[in-house]
């Protein structure tokens, strides 16, 4: 369907991608992935057209219609949410306003014979057969319902375009796309905007979308939940995987050790075929051999080894000093901003975070969780309520706008240096080195640093003092997965409380354990961890659009005005510790299905062993799952007992 074939790009003498061929087939699901800068965002602007490469050819047949979501795009002005949407449907006006004309004209015509006659009686037919083919549901109907799911409500359908963030005119475009209903989808990191439910609304609709698809995201679950192919860009080449993200992570490895064995293996007959020749050369009764040997050697393809690129993060929070028992309290605030206090961002707000606990800020964008991470901070006071931090709490901030926090104007090195006090001045340049500042990277001004630069240097800032309580918004937005999965690591070792603001479910699930949902102007708590909170909503969804569509059930029941109760310091506790075994309940379910599928996998192979089949390693491989196997289901059993109580 769409080739590419031997393509070069080239910049200022430097190689981006260096002699790719790349075929995407009907239904192919493609996951495009890679480091930042490696040539992923090229690729697709090359299948579109916008880039050209310097030698190669890319093949996109006529008749193909291809949607194309970029990182970045030009907004349009001037109509309201439903009105922008719907003008993907102008064509199918036109069909319709021009079946209007042909029936207007039918009806006053009396040549019932004639050539002209006939021609609008086919024109009609064929519009009649297009409009059956694309007119499952009315346009109006299919962008609402497209809106909704990326997360607009019905109040803002009617408002203007421009009076949206950026990120919310995304969304608006990719809705444009979705109801396009295009051959092939190319999508340049689409959840980089959306919320956790949004997210979670295109990963469905993407599973069962028709055409094929290639998909830049550094979000390692939404690619495993909506692709089967990996295609890897590295140092300018390409690997192509005919499995999902985590499938494709353990082939790799394989690929590169078996590439090492095969590399090391060849070098060790080279060495030994040169030594022979040179150990004889000059023998007349070993001459033949000699020569032999040195054509072999010349018509030996040579293996070379990839250059692999290992440089990552490598993370480790200093220890957290001791804070009070509660490390920050809200209480029935209401939270606006000053230049307009009539507009309440937050009512009747209530969080109590305890020392060392983890804990998720997640809801809609514009609902208030930057805005809490504010008055965290002490740049917002609340107009009524109280919001309080702990005793001795000491709290490191990672913004998600880093154009508030970093001088445009200081190095990276000077960044570090006009806050660093101590001895912790003689470690700057090794703390640089950690988040992959090296050489002359520290003598980089800040405005010329990329997206994930930055990222990783404010990150860094966090490094220079023992903070008890980490508040992070938005930490993951522009790190690749391999950067991602070292920071989440580090989080989940860090002893000290931790608040992020996230819409990567990845990286929440098994980093966090409480959930403070955003909406409406209030503030909902969740025990437990980021799954069970998918699930909760999705049924409460389901809930509410059964309650929508029977209102005479709805009707029937009579309103039930709940009364507030206390709630003791030991239930809360007590709840909080029972929503936390149910978490790793739900977890071990998983675990313990996936290792039963990988051991059954294994016996199959086993019971029909193939010619390449390695029976010892197949054989270490089930007795490991195995032994995990009864680890985790001596817990289970064990978290099953309590839970029956």
């Amino acid at each position: 369907m769409i080739s590419l074939t031997d393509l070069t790009v080239s910049f200022g003498g430097t190689t981006l991608l260096n002699d790719i061929s790349l075929h995407i087939s009907e239904k192919d699901r493609i996951g495009l992935t890679g480091r930042n800068g490696a040539g992923k965002s090229t690729l697709l602007k090359l299948i579109v057209g916008e880039q050209h490469p310097t030698s190669g050819e890319v093949m996109v047949p006529n008749n193909l219609t291809i949607g194309y979501l970029p990182q970045q795009m030009r907004h349009n002005k001037g109509r309201s949410v439903l009105q922008e949407t719907m003008t993907v449907f102008d064509d199918l006006f036109a069909l319709h306003s021009r079946l209007d004309e042909i029936s207007n004209e039918l009806a006053s015509r009396t040549d019932y014979d004639s050539k002209g006659y006939e021609r609008l009686i086919l024109e009609m037919n064929s519009i009649n057969d297009r409009l059956a083919i694309v007119s499952d549901q009315s346009p109006e109907v299919a962008s609402l319902k497209t809106l909704r799911g990326l997360g607009f409500r019905d109040n803002e359908m009617d408002r203007a375009t421009e009076t949206f963030s950026q990120g919310w005119n995304m969304r608006i475009e990719l809705a444009k796309i979705l109801l396009r209903k295009p051959d092939v989808l190319l999508l340049d990191e689409p959840t980089n905007h959306l919320d956790i439910e949004s997210i979670q609304w295109l990963e469905d609709y993407l599973q069962t979308f028709q055409g094929s698809m290639l998909l830049v995201s550094h979000d390692r679950r939404f690619l495993d939940n909506t692709t089967n192919r990996t295609v890897e860009i590295m140092l300018g080449r390409i690997h192509d995987y005919k499995v999902p993200y985590s499938k494709y992570l353990v082939l790799r490895k394989e690929r590169i050790e078996q590439q090492q064995a095969a590399y090391e293996n060849q070098q060790r007959t080279i060495e030994k075929t040169e030594e022979f020749i040179e150990r004889f050369r000059y023998k007349p009764t070993k001459s033949n051999q000699v020569q032999s040997r040195i054509k072999l050697l010349e018509k030996m393809e040579r293996i070379e080894m990839e250059v692999e690129d290992n440089s990552a993060l490598s993370v480790k929070f200093p220890p957290a000093p001791r804070s009070g028992d509660v490390a920050f309290k809200v209480t029935d605030a209401v939270i606006s901003y000053p230049d307009a206090p009539t507009k309440v961002i937050l009512s009747g707000a209530n969080i109590e975070i305890k020392r060392g606990e983890k804990v998720a800020f997640v809801g809609r964008n514009g609902e208030g969780k930057t805005t809490m991470m504010k008055t965290l901070m002490g740049a917002l006071v609340p107009v009524a309520g109280k919001a309080q931090v702990g005793y001795n709490v000491r709290i490191g901030y990672y913004a998600q706008n880093q154009e508030d926090v970093l001088n445009r104007n200081d190095t990276v090195y000077e960044t570090l240096d006009r806050i660093a006090v101590g001895d912790v001045r003689m470690r700057l340049r090794d703390i640089l080195g950690a988040f992959l500042f090296r050489g002359e990277d520290i003598d980089k001004k800040v405005a010329v640093l990329s997206g994930g630069e930055r990222a990783r240097l404010s990150m860094a800032r966090l490094m220079l003092e023992p903070y008890n309580l980490l508040a992070l918004d938005e930490p993951t937005n522009h790190m690749d997965i391999r950067s991602k999965d070292i920071l989440k690591q580090a989080l989940v070792k860090y002893d000290g409380t931790l608040i992020v603001v996230s819409h990567d479910r990845d990286f929440l699930t098994g980093l966090v354990d409480k959930i403070y949902e955003f909406g409406d102007g209030k503030v909902r708590e969740h025990l437990g961890g980021v799954d069970d909170f998918l699930y909760r909503k999705k049924i409460e969804g389901f809930e509410a659009l059964e309650r929508k569509s029977t209102p005479q059930a709805a009707a029937a029941q009579p309103a039930v005005k709940e009364k507030p109760t206390a709630v003791s310091q030991a239930d809360r506790e007590a709840r909080r510790e029972l929503a936390r075994k149910k978490n790793r309940f739900s977890n071990l379910e998983k675990a313990i299905a996936d290792l039963e599928a990988k051991m059954a996998e294994i016996e199959k192979v086993l019971s029909a062993p193939g010619e390449g089949d390695d029976i010892m390693e197949l054989t270490r491989q089930y007795l490991e799952h195995k032994r995990e196997l009864d680890i985790k289901m001596e817990e289970w059993a064990s978290l099953a007992e309590i839970l029956e109580q």
